[in-house]
């Protein structure tokens, strides 16, 4: 994956060339296998996972609540509102993932407003989403 793989991601396309070859030194690329857990529900989280290709089941409270595919993105709750994992994403594929640790991702929320209310409205979603479990 490089920085012009970034502008097919949706979360991504506000920024420009220039930002999303900043932002790619943020990023692992990362690779993952069928079954491989990816977040634990409870535990820390100290890392934001976009998914390049493959998919992933969220699970809360023993329920699978979503299916995630490419353009999908998890882990931003723990990270902004500081607190524990509300969910366990398990790889339902082998997965390619783009990995950004904690801080950046903030700084990232922080500096580019559309992403930023991108995330929140994911978050606000996801939140209302798991009320009803």
């Amino acid at each position: 994956m490089d920085a012009a793989d970034l502008a097919g991601i949706e979360l991504f396309a506000p920024l420009s060339d220039d930002e999303r070859e900043q932002l790619h030194g943020h990023l692992e690329e990362r690779h993952v296998q069928s079954g491989d857990r990816l977040t634990t529900s409870g535990s820390s989280g100290y890392f934001f996972f976009v998914i390049v290709a493959g998919t992933a089941e969220v699970r809360h409270d023993d329920q699978v609540v979503a299916q995630l595919g490419p353009g999908d993105f998890f882990g931003e709750t723990a990270i902004l509102e500081n607190k524990r994992r509300s969910a366990t994403v398990t790889a339902t594929s082998p997965m390619t993932l783009a990995v950004m640790f904690g801080a950046d991702f903030a700084k990232l929320v922080k500096d580019y407003p559309d992403i930023a209310a991108r995330v929140h409205a994911a978050m606000q979603e996801r939140a209302s989403d798991t009320a009803g479990t």
